[in-house]
């Protein structure tokens, strides 16, 4: 009954769907979570704009969402290429008539590393594509998010409760999710007083994705100059994470957090969609933690 209800108050209060006439981007939007919050959006009524490197499923989930009667373009092309960043902002103003309501910087991925034997390369990469990236987008779409028309504008940057805490091997990486939540706050300050632009960071735990598998499954991503990087975490120790320290199942599965099971790509989404949502219409320059309660 409670659900029902629910479900008639969001039907007479938006019943053209949270995100009605809002146009969206969502980089990394071709696969895993950002897939799974392009289609979201869609469903709420947003013109959805999916960034993505990997063209072949940037452009199956567009098209997956206008088959579901969705409005969604694939704008294929590399984060971290400047023109490419002018090119995407350019055509999701295009796409939603002159204007860009709200942007998701979820594309990333994980290059772990000791710090001892951790590499420069493998330190700038990680800092390029979750700091420099997501900043040289919102700086390309500010004369679309700077303006006074009273409609809402909406900022979500994806990070990591290793940002948060930090965690063995990702140096890189839990810096760059940290420096994430430092952009998420200024960008609140400088844009949010005349501007009513909202800026949030949603920060994941331990989510079903390529970057959360086994190592051994193969899954990799391709960097600019070729250089192949493997996707995942080593099996054993996946492994233990599932069982406890001795590796078993049951009530020790997954003891570190307490609703004893890792999100779905779908879960960590919905999170995505009520942040940018107008449910969340007084909520600015906070940090949104998603984890089943773990590091609580």
């Amino acid at each position: 009954m409670s659900q029902r209800l629910t479900q008639l108050t969001h039907q007479l209060n938006y019943p053209t769907g949270l995100l009605a006439s809002k146009t969206a981007i969502v980089t990394g939007g071709g696969q895993g979570i950002g897939a799974e919050i392009a289609r979201l959006f869609a469903n709420e009524g947003a013109k959805v704009v999916i960034a993505d490197i990997d063209g072949g499923k940037a452009n199956a989930t567009a098209e997956a969402i206008t088959a579901n009667g969705g409005k969604a373009i694939a704008v294929v092309g590399d984060i971290l290429d400047d023109g490419y960043i002018q090119g995407l902002v350019k055509k999701a103003a295009e796409f939603g008539d002159g204007k860009v309501h709200v942007i998701v910087n979820n594309a990333g991925f994980t290059w772990d590393g000791v710090i001892h034997k951790m590499t420069d390369k493998q330190w700038e990469t990680m800092l390029a594509i979750h700091n420099t990236a997501p900043f040289k987008l919102v700086r390309a779409a500010a004369p679309y998010f700077r303006v006074k028309d009273g409609e809402d504008r909406v900022i979500v940057n994806i990070s990591s409760t290793s940002g948060i805490h930090g965690n063995a091997g990702q140096a890189n990486y839990a810096v760059a999710k940290a420096g994430t939540v430092g952009l998420t706050k200024t960008i609140a300050k400088e844009w949010g007083p005349a501007f009513n632009v909202r800026s949030n960071t949603v920060a994941f735990g331990f989510v079903k994705t390529r970057l959360t598998a086994a190592k051994e499954d193969g899954a990799y991503v391709t960097t600019p100059d070729g250089t192949k990087v493997a996707l995942g975490i080593p099996g054993k120790q996946l492994q233990n994470r599932q069982g406890g320290a001795n590796g078993r199942k049951g009530e020790d599965e997954y003891p570190d957090i307490p609703l004893r099971r890792p999100a779905s790509p779908e879960e960590a989404a919905r999170a995505v969609l009520a942040v940018a949502s107008p449910l969340f219409s007084y909520v600015s320059g906070e940090t949104i933690r998603v984890t089943g309660g773990r590091n609580t």
